[in-house]
């Protein structure tokens, strides 16, 4: 690997490159590598054959032979995820390569008078494929879970509008660190278990493997789940309706609404009336 250099990317390498995004960078740029590999293992394959069994093992040596042979030894690797074709109206066609599972548990923790949400414990089966780099893609289910986590418990967007006068109309109040709430350390889950299904090949990526920066993130929704069945769990003790919709995010304010009571009274009749709704501008 010590021979091995990978170049920083840049439009005046590759003009026309697909973005790192979509969790689609191993599937699209690991294939594109293959193909360059290809190419360049056919150019030496008349050199190591020149070489014999014994040299051609020597990578430097085989490269040396192949420059003073003056064999190209750059490659242009390039590759098209095949088979992709749909129609705009949604009736037909294949629109995705192939489709990632997982399956998420978890268990919460609230505090039925402050509204505030502890996370106890999550655990993850994500199927990576055959994973390329285990310890990454742990970390990129661990991450792309907690991310959803902020999504489904923390992230409230508000606006100006009819219903949130005291913020300019038109006007995302949420719009930075200050105002909006992102997960921190403190809401990782106390218990956290990852597990990465085993024996289960993807013969349609590179090296068998799967997507996994991004399919975690829904995941989170057994955390918004959770929340809503300790909610109902609180409105049972005090002998109130537990069919209720709950929006999300589950934020404690949400939450401690909810759970109706003596506090919710204050606000509306929490015994007779639906559980409470905040005003949504999202």
């Amino acid at each position: 690997t010590d021979s091995v250099y990978i170049a920083e990317t840049s439009t005046d390498k590759v003009p026309n490159a697909s973005p790192t995004a979509a969790s689609a960078s191993s599937d699209l740029y690991g294939a594109a590598v293959t193909d360059a590999c290809r190419q360049l293992n056919e150019r030496l394959a008349p050199v190591k054959a020149r070489l014999g069994p014994e040299k051609s093992k020597d990578f430097k040596e085989v490269c040396t032979a192949a420059y003073f042979a003056r064999i190209d030894l750059s490659a242009h690797g390039w590759y098209t995820t095949p088979d992709l074709v749909w129609e705009w109206d949604g009736t037909k066609g294949r629109p995705f390569n192939y489709f990632c599972f997982g399956a998420a548990v978890s268990e919460v923790e609230i505090d039925a008078l402050s509204g505030d949400v502890n996370l106890l414990r999550t655990d993850i089966v994500m199927d990576c494929g055959d994973s390329i780099n285990p310890a990454l893609d742990v970390g990129q289910v661990e991450g792309g879970f907690v991310q959803g986590a902020g999504w489904v418990a923390l992230e409230e967007l508000k606006y100006g509008d009819p219903d949130h006068k005291w913020i300019r109309p038109g006007t995302l109040f949420t719009a930075g660190p200050g105002s909006y709430k992102i997960p921190t350390a403190n809401d990782i889950p106390l218990e956290f278990n990852v597990t990465l299904l085993h024996n289960a090949p993807n013969p349609r990526a590179v090296a068998s493997s799967k997507a996994v920066g991004e399919p975690p993130f829904l995941l989170a929704n057994s955390v918004f789940f959770a929340i809503k069945d300790a909610v109902c769990a609180a409105r049972a003790g005090n002998g109130l309706n537990t069919d209720i919709t709950m929006d999300s995010p589950a934020t404690p304010e949400r939450v401690r609404m909810a759970c109706g009571g003596p506090i919710s009274d204050v606000f509306y009749d929490s015994t007779n009336a639906p559980a409470y709704r905040a005003k949504l501008t999202c």
